[in-house]
């Protein structure tokens, strides 16, 4: 249904369509919530497509190719060999049809197989209970909270710290889950 392919710069309209959304962005990184113009968008683009410590793929749907979301691993680390998960599904209607579950077990796959990570983590806004649940069904396990660490909708929230290690991780864990 979805396959995870290169991002380009000249998909910053999609990305801009996007984060003009509240809806979309409301639990995705603060860089989201400041960035207003198609040339900001483009800019934040055009940086995060050169960030040699990241793995930053489209999430593409197979039958049209169309653009639905992009995920990654940032902040690689190559000494201590971790990096940290993230998902923007930004399509609402793809929501809840599990895709993001799908997505975060092939990166993660990606993340062990192909770039040697032993540690792979996130943060999700803890109200975000569909992130929550489709990181717990992709195999992270919860590890600690941040405490009123973020703030959306005049209110402050915790932040779930999970993660996942390659010895928890079955080879082959996207096709067997």
């Amino acid at each position: 249904m979805i396959q995870l392919l290169p991002l380009h710069p000249d998909q910053a309209p999609t990305f801009h369509r996007w984060m003009r959304d509240p809806e979309v962005i409301v639990y995705s990184m603060s860089a989201f919530q400041d960035l207003k113009t198609l040339e900001q968008v483009a800019q934040w683009l055009k940086h995060t497509l050169a960030d040699s410590k990241s793995l930053n793929l489209g999430i593409y749907l197979a039958a049209t190719n169309e653009l639905i979301g992009y995920a990654g691993i940032s902040g690689i680390s190559r000494v201590n060999r971790s990096g940290e998960y993230f998902i923007l599904l930004g399509e609402k209607r793809y929501w809840g049809q599990g895709i993001g579950t799908a997505v975060t077990q092939q990166v993660v796959s990606r993340g062990f197989q192909e770039l040697g990570l032993n540690r792979i983590m996130l943060t999700v806004s803890e109200p975000n209970a569909g992130g929550v649940k489709a990181y717990l069904r992709a195999g992270f396990q919860l590890e600690g909270r941040l405490r009123k660490a973020c703030y959306r909708h005049n209110a402050f929230h915790d932040k779930l710290v999970m993660s996942v290690l390659k010895e928890e991780w079955p080879e082959g864990a996207e096709g067997s889950r």
